[in-house]
């Protein structure tokens, strides 16, 4: 009886444990962060989905290697990857990375992005419930232009 009671709360730790990190992104392999990224990206309130995907995306392009990106990104909130990204925004503006010389600001660059997920809902309304159909997939192309 001892040991089903202890066997019980340990388990019950265990659980709340794990439980305590879905905020996060788990950063372990790049399919658990893809993963992590998604829930958490469903739970956020709508305004700031679109600014949290475009830092992930941005954080990934600015890394130098999948290792270093998921070290960078593990056990994040979305709050930090969106100051993140910021941060990365503001350097490569400042260095006059060829893809943000369009934006004056970091809200301008997120607002065109909201708008385009907007007009491609508009257009695809019938597949705004299935996430895995290449219609709702957004690429944000992030990188300089190739010469």
């Amino acid at each position: 009886m001892k040991k089903s009671t202890l066997f019980l709360i340990l388990l019950i730790c265990v659980a709340l444990t794990a439980c305590g990190k879905s905020n996060t992104v788990n950063g372990h392999t790049m399919r658990t962060a893809y993963r992590s990224v998604r829930m958490i990206r469903d739970r956020l309130p709508p305004d700031n989905k679109i600014e949290f995907e475009v830092s992930f995306w941005t954080l990934k392009d600015a890394s130098k290697s999948q290792d270093e990106f998921l070290d960078s990104v593990d056990g994040k909130s979305p709050w930090e990857i969106i100051d993140m990204g910021k941060e990365v925004y503001q350097q490569r503006k400042s260095t006059g990375f060829k893809g943000y010389e369009k934006y004056n600001t970091w809200e301008e660059m997120i607002a065109k992005y909201d708008k385009e997920r907007i007009d491609q809902e508009k257009q695809h309304p019938k597949a705004n419930k299935d996430f895995d159909s290449p219609n709702t997939t957004i690429l944000y192309n992030l990188r300089a232009p190739q010469r």
